[in-house]
């Protein structure tokens, strides 16, 4: 049986620390002007490390470890969001969610383009 390739260690868990500590809500929740902790620090653009190590491409592998440990590709996020909203926007390719006001967050919503609302 084939070992899944490692890609969280300490080196992680310490980068991790220090970035929850300097970025400390939960970015979906601030959008909904909502204040909650993160708890998970997010790859913005997955990485896809386990794959590309799995490939053993040189490219494919320097690529993906350059997004993982590329801080502008981090973000913080609460359990629930990174669990269930943020998986649901990789698989579907939408952003999921309103703002304060009910307006859909994915610039490409038929609301944005007059679509969704009711003419008076």
């Amino acid at each position: 049986m084939k070992k899944e390739p490692r890609i969280y260690g300490s080196k992680w868990d310490k980068a991790r620390l220090v970035f929850l500590r300097d970025h400390p809500l939960c970015v979906m929740c601030q959008e909904q002007e909502r204040v909650v902790l993160a708890t998970v620090v997010d790859h913005i653009r997955p990485h896809r490390l386990k794959e590309a190590l799995r490939s053993k491409d040189p490219a494919s592998i320097a690529l993906a470890q350059k997004l993982f440990w590329d801080r502008k590709n981090w973000q913080g996020l609460c359990k629930p969001h990174h669990d269930s909203t943020k998986q649901c926007m990789e698989k579907s390719g939408r952003i999921v969610g309103c703002n304060a006001d009910g307006i859909p967050l994915d610039p490409g919503s038929h609301w944005h383009k007059g679509e969704g609302r009711v003419k008076t």
